[in-house]
This record gives C-alpha cells, structure tokens and sequence, in this order.
C-alpha cells in the first residue's frame, strides 16, 4: 500500500515537473514570438529618412521667379509678386544715376503724369552680410591738386538710402541676392506724399497713410543700360475730412504711380560748362571748397551731349541728335503744328555749329515703348480733370556733369478749348495780399526750398488765358473761322518753342518782351515771321492790336535773338576761352536782356525790375497796358450782344466778361512795377555797353505809371461795365453746383481784387523801403510825393460828392492797409519814413471824411472811416 501511494506520488511529480517544464517552454516561446513580433512592430514604425535638402543657391531662391535681365537683374516671384534684384562684384562701389518720375496721380497731391522728381547719383555697397544703397552729395567741388582735398567728407553727410540683408551670397560667381521689395514699395527711394506744412488747413486735402498691402509692384521693364519699375503707390484714410476733386474717386483710398529708373553713369567724354550770369540755362550748382575766390560758384549748365560728326567743320551733323517723339495721343490735326514749333529750334543750332540737331519722329500706334520709357524723348498729351499746366518741359540730368540724360514735354488738352475754371476766374482780394508774418516768411522759404527741383512752367496757364482773351476779342469783332484756327495755332506752336527751350536747357526769360514798340507790333508786315519778343522763353502778353485793320500775328512765330545767342552759349564747340567770352560780352545788346524768374515781379514785393515782369509786350510796357485798358474797356461795351447767343447758357458771355478784365487787371499790374522799380544790368565790369547795376526807373516813367493807375485802376468809373451785363453773369447750373453758396456774380469783390493786388504791391514794405534808399541813388520820386499823391487819388476825386461803391470799397481798404503800416501785426517791417507817412496820410484822410457830405452810404462810409483812424490815433498814444 505504502509502495503503491509512493509510486503515485512519483508519478504525479514527475507530471508535474513536465507540465511545468513546458509551461515555462511555452511561457519562453510565447516570449520569444512576442519579442519577435515587436522587433518586426518597431521595424515597420521606423521612419524612413529625410531626403537632404537642396543647397540653399541663387536659383533655389528664385526657382518661382520670373527672371528680367538687365543693368540690375531683377526677379520677380509668380505667386507673390515680391522682388528680389542680383547685384554683381562689378557693380559695386560704382556711379549710377537714380531717376524718378510720376506715371499718374491727382493734382490735389502735387503729383501728376509727367512730373519729374529729380535725379541723383548713387552707390552700392556691401557691408558685411548687407547691400547698402546710398547717395553721395554731390554739392561740391575739391581740386585734387589740393591738399585740403583730402579733407573732402568732412561735415557733409551723404545719404545712407537703404540697407537690406543680402539672402545668398555666391562669393565664386561674384552675385549677391537681396530681397528688393520693401526698396520699391516704400517711399525710400523718392517722397511720394508731401510734407505737411505748418499753419496747412485740417481741412485740406491730403494723402492718408501708405498702405503697403494694397500697394504693389506694377510693372518692371529691364534693358541693359536702365532698369525700370513701376509702383503703385496707395494712401489709406479712412476718416478721411477733404476727398478732393471728382478726378478722385475715393478720398480714403488714393493711387499715385511712379516710375524708379536706375542708370549706367554716361560715357566719359562730356564737356562741362560752367553758368555765367548774363545768360539763363538750369543749373548743377557746385561750391568749388578749393577756391580762394570771394565766390567759389562752379555752377554746371545744363545741355545734352551734341559732338560733331566732323569735329574740324564749320557746320556739322552731331553725331546724336536730340530726337523727339510725337506721341501717338496726339491730335492728328496738331501733329504738324508741334513739329514745326520743335524744329524751329535748328535756326538756333546752325548758329552754334549743327545742322540737323534737333529730330522730330511720330510715335507708331503700334509702338512697344510707352512714354514713360527714359529712353525716349516725349512730347506727351493728357487731357485732365483739374490741369496742372498748360504746357511742362522738363528734362532730368547726371548731377556730376550737368548733362541731359532725358526729356519730356507734358501738354494739356485744355490748350485748345474755352474750358475755364470759376476759381481763376473770380479773384478774392485777399489772395494778393503778400505774406504779412516772419512765421509766414519762412514757411515759404521752407516750401521753395522743399520744392527745388520740381519747379514746373505757368506758361501754358497764361497762354490759356492769352487765348481766351484773343477769342473773345475776335469773336466780338466777328472773326472768320480761318481767324480763330490762326489764333490756336500760333499759340500752339509759340508754347512748343517755350516748352523745347526748357529741355534744352534754358530758363525762363521774363525780360526779353522790350525788343519792340508798340507801332512796331502794330505793323503787321514788320512783325511777319518774326519772334515778338528777345526769347520764346519769355511770358509775354498775347499781341492783340486796338485797330483791328492792322493785326498781324499774335505770338512768336521764331525763336528770338536771344534764343539763337544762349543756344550758341550752351552748345557751339569754343576753340577758346576767349571765343566765348566775346559771346558773352553781347549781353548788353537790347535783345539779349535777361532776367529770370529769380528775377521776375509777378508777386507783389517781389524782385525789383519792371522789365522782368509777365503778361507784357514791347519796349514801352506803360503804352502798351494802357492799350490793352482802352481795348477791354471798348470790347465790353457790346460783350452782350456778341456773346449772350439766342438759345444757349450765358455761359460764353461769362467767360468773355472775366476773360477781358482779367487782361485788364493784368494791365495794372504790369504798370504797377514802375512804382519804386529798378533797373538791374549784370554786365560784367568794364563790359562795353553796360551801365550801372541799379539804375532807379526815371521821374517821368513813375508819374507815367501812376497817372495810368489813378485812371484806369483807382477812378470811380475803374473796371466798369455796363450795367446790364450784369443782370446775365449767369454760370450754367449743372446739378447741385450752387450748393456751396449763391450764385449771383460777386461783382464788388471782383473789382476790389483786381485793385487790391496793385495796392499789394505799391504798399508793399519792399516798394516803400526801395523808394526810401533809392533817392540815394537817383529815384526821384520821393517816398513822400509818392504817398501823397496815392492819398490824393484815394479820396480827392469824390472828396465833396457821394461816393460810389466800388470807390468806398476801395477806401476802406486802402485805410486798413495804412493802419496796418502804424499798429499791425506786420509794422515793423516798414520804415519808419513809410510809417511817418502813413500817419500823416491817414490825418489828412480824417479831416476829408469830416466834411458831413454826400448821401447817407456816403456820410456812414466816411464815419467808419473816420472811426477807423480815430481807435488807431489813441491806440498810438
């Protein structure tokens, strides 16, 4: 029993222990399944690995861009629209020219098709991982001869325009890539939205802020000598006060176009030449630091590059020519009207030595270049909303030489039309008053200094004006249809002469109108074919002649003999200085007389000649503008007849009635500059012919001046109409353009600024000073005996009688101009003779107006003069 349970047990054990070595077997292959299984889980879960980049290069950076070779490489990206630009070893640490201009834009912000911006010359550098853009400063001159010219950065700073980081450098190539896009959409380039200025109205009109998102990279157009890109520039305001005109169409969201063009530096090989006073070309103005001279002037004159195709030849082709181009904008009927007024400047060129200078070709319809393209010369044509101009030329140039690299003429539509504005023809008094505070005086110094080198040409305003007046009188006369296409292209082709003259060079000559006498012009077969004037470049009254039977033409028809004499200046091949000096020395001939706008007296207070003044014509200007009174004054008499037509708006009696007196009130103010004037003469020192620089205006001329004045300008009957005209100075109404105020024509005020901007300018604190020092040097007409004859006139007239109410207008004014001489915010800019008299004025002006005499207007007119004088009497003591 006991051998049996034994050998049960042993047998169980052993099953157990087999059990239990195959559970651990089985436990162990489970095990080793699992591990199994999970080394074949974590190798499927293993990543693949990574593909290696592509090496960071030129190309990987711009593998979605469109490449433009050209001067500077650019690319531009497909999607975005960013761009990047490949600057070369070579081209660094070189001259390059940066020119802007404006493609479009509104006038309200100063920047209109065809406006130049200026040019300058700059630089690219590398400076470590950056591109830097900058410009040097070009203002001055050392001679490397000199020592001290190793000092020539001292205290002048260049310009340091832009800096960005370089994005890949090939250091074995030579190339280096840099993200351009902020350079063109930002204003670092060119300042795009003018600068705000003190005492500006809140409620003017202005751009927002620059809008970077909505601003874009419009086009870019590469070539090998330029690089072109054209930004669309947009200002955002959403609270935006003045929207501006209807030409904008939403004041919150303003474009304005440019074009940034980036040049190769000219050729060597450019002969500068310096300015020389007596003649009037643009200029490069130099300070030469080496110079021990009282003046270090080394001015550059600006001219384009005209060679000889025969160097040795008296008369020669040039080996370029200065080619301009119609554009195809052009009315077809004009086209060879323009022509015409551009190759008359060759008359001036073969004086100089150059047949064949100037070229004139018609832009194809089919044309691949626009006229924004730098390498064209345009004669471009816009007709705009608000015209800026009539007619601009202007030219861009290489700031180291002085040499014109480009040139456009910009041309308005308005040119041809009777299109007048009611802002130029009402005048408000006060918009001729002259600045009055030293705060004021230096905004506009600011302002001119701001705008130095965007001046731009009125000449077409006036032209406009000119014409306007000229067919107004032809109409009234009733001219034939052959009259009036006379008239328009005359005036076409004069503007065109004027507006080549600035490309070429030359300046405004607002002193050449003295070549002939009023007979003279007078004399149709004498004038015919003929310049009527020294200079195209002159703004020169339209010839209109008072007997009708004996009118010739209207304006220039030819360059005049000044034009011919500064082109020979500027261009012919000198063999020496003495040549040129010989040139030089003809200054003093009648008809080579010069004075700029530097010079001109267009502005009350301004300048000092009455030479150099606008709106004039011939050699006698008192004459002149006492025709043109006696003209207007019989042309208004029947200017409702003529223009009030049967089924039409009173609209072109309007523009008649305004046209002719604005050529009157210019009348006055071209005989107003007598009064005080000076006769300037810059012939150089012992130059045969010249006399005296300061040559006070004669007795004579100044009682002739103010005798017209007193009876033209100052008399009760002074502008006067007939009355019935005034019941029809009715502007067409067109929707809700009355809304603004009434629309009844403003007749007083109208008057009153017409005399107002005469008295501006006699009563000027300049006028009086310069009558005071000038009996120093031979005025004799004394300050005293001048403002007691203006007292005299103000009031003896109607001194015992009523006065009317253009004459109590006037009185009122003249008061307060005599009161502001004495207690006005502006007193201390007078002389203590000039206030001396304005006391004694105002005494006598008491006593007259004390008379008790003439209706009731009358007697409440001269007691609020009255009382005018009596507050500042005890204001005084």
């Amino acid at each position: 029993m006991k051998t049996t349970s034994s050998r049960t047990l042993r047998i169980l054990w052993s099953l157990f222990l087999m059990l239990a070595i195959v559970g651990i077997q089985d436990t162990e292959a489970q095990r080793r399944k699992k591990k199994k299984k999970k080394g074949k889980t974590e190798m499927a879960a293993k990543p693949k690995p990574k593909p290696k980049k592509p090496k960071k290069s030129i190309a990987t950076l711009t593998k979605k861009s469109k490449k433009m070779d050209g001067l500077f490489t650019i690319y531009q990206d497909t999607v975005t629209g960013a761009v990047k630009m490949l600057i070369t070893k070579d081209q660094l640490d070189k001259d390059y020219i940066y020119f802007s201009q404006i493609a479009d834009g509104v006038t309200e912000a100063g920047s209109f098709r065809g406006a130049y911006r200026g040019s300058n010359v700059f630089h690219i550098k590398k400076y470590f991982n950056k591109i830097d853009f900058y410009a040097p400063n070009t203002s001055f001159y050392f001679d490397d001869g000199n020592a001290i010219s190793k000092a020539a950065k001292a205290n002048i700073s260049d310009a340091r325009v832009a800096s960005t980081k370089v994005l890949f450098a090939d250091e074995k190539k030579g190339e280096y890539l840099i993200d351009a896009t902020g350079l063109f959409l930002s204003e670092t380039l060119t300042r795009v939205k003018p600068p705000r200025f003190p005492g500006r109205s809140p409620f003017a009109f202005s751009l927002g802020r620059f809008d970077k998102n909505k601003s874009k990279i419009e086009a870019i157009k590469n070539y090998p000598e330029n690089t072109n890109i054209k930004t669309e520039y947009v200002y955002s305001n959403p609270s935006v006060l003045n929207g501006g005109s209807n030409a904008v169409t939403d004041g919150r969201n303003v474009s304005i176009k440019v074009f940034h063009t980036f040049m190769n530096m000219p050729d060597d090989g450019y002969e500068t030449r310096m300015d020389d006073p007596r003649v009037g070309y643009f200029l490069t103005q130099t300070n030469d630091m080496t110079s021990t001279g009282t003046v270090n002037y080394r001015d550059l004159v600006h001219r384009w590059r005209l060679v000889k195709k025969n160097p040795n030849a008296a008369m020669s082709e040039p080996v370029t020519p200065i080619t301009w181009w119609i554009e195809n904008t052009t009315p077809v009927e004009w086209r060879e009207t323009i022509k015409e007024g551009v190759l008359a400047w060759n008359e001036a060129f073969e004086k100089a030595g150059f047949n064949n200078a100037v070229v004139v070709k018609i832009q194809p319809d089919d044309a691949e270049w626009d006229a924004g393209d730098v390498r064209y010369n345009v004669l471009r044509w816009t007709s705009s909303p608000n015209p800026p101009f009539g007619g601009y030329g202007p030219s861009f140039v290489n700031p180291r030489t002085g040499e014109i690299l480009g040139a456009d003429i910009m041309l308005e539509y308005v040119h041809f039309t009777n299109r007048v504005f009611a802002d130029r023809l009402y005048t408000d008094a006060a918009a001729y008053m002259h600045l009055e505070t030293e705060e004021e005086l230096e905004i506009q110094k600011l302002k001119n200094k701001n705008n130095q080198g965007h001046m731009y040409c009125s000449m077409g305003h006036l032209m406009h004006e000119n014409n306007m007046f000229g067919t107004a009188v032809l109409e009234a006369t009733g001219a034939s249809d052959l009259e009036m296409e006379t008239l328009k292209k005359e005036g076409m082709k004069s503007l065109i002469m004027h507006e080549v003259g600035h490309t070429l060079g030359l300046n405004h000559n607002m002193k050449a109108s003295q070549i002939y006498t009023p007979a003279q012009l007078a004399d149709a077969n004498f004038i015919k074919g003929k310049a009527l004037t020294g200079s195209v470049m002159d703004y020169a009254g339209i010839n209109v002649t008072n007997d009708r039977t004996k009118q010739g033409q209207y304006y220039d028809m030819a360059v005049g003999p000044y034009d011919i004499w500064a082109i020979q200046f500027g261009y012919q091949p000198f063999k020496s200085k003495g040549e040129m000096t010989a040139l030089l020395n003809q200054s003093t001939k009648p008809e080579l007389i010069f004075g700029n706008d530097a010079d001109d007296m267009r502005s009350p207070g301004k300048a000092i000649d009455p030479r150099v003044m606008t709106g004039d014509l011939s050699g006698d200007q008192i004459t002149y503008s006492i025709n043109r009174f006696k003209l207007v004054n019989d042309m208004l008499k029947n200017v409702k007849t003529r223009f009030a037509k049967k089924d039409g708006t009173y609209v072109d009696l309007v523009r008649a009635y305004y046209s002719l007196n604005g050529q009157a009130a210019r009348a006055g103010d071209v005989i107003s500059r007598f009064i005080g004037g000076v006769y300037v003469d810059r012939a150089m020192v012992g130059q045969t012919g010249g006399t005296m620089p300061y040559t006070p205006v004669s007795l004579v001329d100044q009682k002739r001046a103010f005798n017209a004045l007193k009876k033209y300008v100052f008399a009760p009957n002074a502008f006067s109409a007939p009355k019935e005209v005034y019941n029809y100075l009715a502007w067409q109404r067109r929707g809700y353009n009355f809304f603004g105020g009434p629309e009844d024509p403003k007749i007083h005020r109208q008057v009153l600024g017409y005399q107002a901007r005469v008295l501006a300018h006699i009563m000027h604190p300049n006028t009086l000073q310069r009558l005071g020092d000038s009996e120093l040097y031979g005025n004799k007409y004394r300050l005293s005996t001048f403002m007691t004859d203006l007292n005299n006139a103000m009031f003896k007239p109607d001194v015992y009688g009523s006065i009317n109410s253009f004459r109590q207008n006037l009185q009122i004014t003249y008061v307060k101009r005599l009161v502001n001489m004495v207690t006005g915010r502006t007193a201390r800019r007078f002389s203590p003779a000039s206030q001396s008299m304005a006391l004694l004025n105002l005494k006598n002006i008491k006593t007259w107006v004390s008379n008790g005499t003439g209706n009731t207007a009358t007697r409440a007119h001269k007691n609020h003069i009255k009382t005018l004088i009596t507050n500042v009497m005890k204001e005084i003591k």
